[in-house]
């Protein structure tokens, strides 16, 4: 098949990016090209994914651009020439995969193709988003991919076709089963504040750092921080010769993919301690891959990719540090290779393509 990937702008797609919705989509792409389909990807000029063919909107990703005068204005009159390029080339595919962030930018050109538009949501669906995307519901070719059953709850006005997972790359994310004395947390230090002034941590830094502090446990930090207020706030005044940053103190994620897969391979425990509804968690399969079990607050999708008691344990919220107290001292009843079989069964990048190609099949036939 001839497959549209319509990439986001936000940033650029190749192997060494580490944030989730570019990996899964070069991962992704990769696996696609691998099965004979041939890709071209609308996005950044700067985007490499080796047998991809790249079309640019412009030449690198906001996240690489300076400052604009007014971002806003920017970033939206980029958006708007990805869409008109869409509608221009769109009908010369078999399939159009749409991935933009944000996702119904490129769904107001949809009624002008013939061809059928796949878009994966890849962010929580507030009750904002399912309106405006349940505004496409009528559109024949346009069809709306969960990547869990918990976001798909969130769609009460929007129609999923189907709910794919994400996938892992378990050649990378290899498995180790000697696991050294500290606990890992990775994530995104957000910027968003409540209504008081304070900073949400939809990640759960805090409590990884109260439940170190609870059990002196060691503990490794690392992550992108989007404002440094809150790093310098939150989690400076808390470290320490057990509790530790990794890496520089960046807005991007600091570390490579494979520094990752060292600290997730032998740590005791990944730390999902996350205050939001996380549509899906890659990092849990990506720990579990290792052989890493995971300790996660029962939110979003986390009952669905951990299996409590098996392969992590899954924390009532309303338990706060004492049930994440009780996790980790259970936390060596659990077998590594127990994660790792569970990854290989429902989380592996093979898997995930392989629904996909089913996806884009049963589309074109409808």
């Amino acid at each position: 098949m001839k497959i549209l990937i319509v990439s986001l702008l936000k940033r650029k797609i190749n192997s060494q990016i580490t944030a989730a919705r570019p990996r899964m989509i070069f991962d992704l792409v990769s696996g696609l090209l691998k099965k004979g389909h041939k890709i071209t990807i609308l996005g950044t000029k700067n985007s490499v994914v080796p047998g991809a063919k790249i079309i640019p909107v412009i030449p690198k990703s906001f996240s690489e651009m300076g400052p604009f005068e007014n971002p806003f204005y920017a970033h939206t009159a980029f958006l708007t020439k990805m869409a008109k390029i869409l509608e221009k080339i769109g009908n010369n595919f078999d399939i159009v995969h749409n991935h933009t962030y944000p996702e119904f930018i490129n769904l107001l050109v949809a009624d002008k193709l013939k061809t059928p538009i796949l878009t994966t949501i890849h962010v929580q669906i507030t009750p904002e988003l399912d309106e405006v995307l349940s505004q496409f519901n009528a559109l024949k070719n346009c069809y709306f991919v969960s990547i869990s059953q918990a976001h798909k709850k969130l769609a009460k006005k929007t129609k999923i076709y189907k709910t794919i997972y994400n996938g892992v790359d378990t050649k990378l994310y290899k498995f180790y089963s000697k696991k050294d004395d500290y606990l890992f947390w990775l994530g995104r230090l957000s910027k968003a504040k409540n209504k008081q002034g304070n900073f949400m941590d939809p990640k759960g830094v805090r409590w990884a750092i109260k439940l170190a502090e609870k059990t002196n446990s060691n503990l490794l930090l690392s992550g992108n921080v989007e404002d440094r207020k809150f790093f310098e706030k939150d989690v400076k005044p808390h470290l320490s010769s057990k509790i530790k940053w990794i890496g520089p103190v960046s807005t991007e994620q600091p570390l490579s993919k494979k520094e990752v897969v060292k600290l997730m391979q032998k740590a005791k425990a990944f730390l999902m301690t996350i205050n939001w509804y996380e549509p899906f968690g890659l990092t849990m399969p990506e720990s579990m891959s290792c052989g890493t079990p995971v300790i996660g607050f029962d939110r979003g999708a986390v009952s669905e990719l951990v299996v409590n008691g098996k392969t992590g344990f899954v924390v009532k919220p309303k338990q706060g540090i004492t049930g994440l107290k009780m996790a980790l001292k259970n936390i060596d009843k659990i077998k590594p290779m127990d994660c790792r079989k569970h990854v290989e069964k429902n989380f592996s990048l093979e898997k995930m393509v392989q629904n996909y190609e089913q996806t884009y099949k049963e589309i074109k036939k409808t």
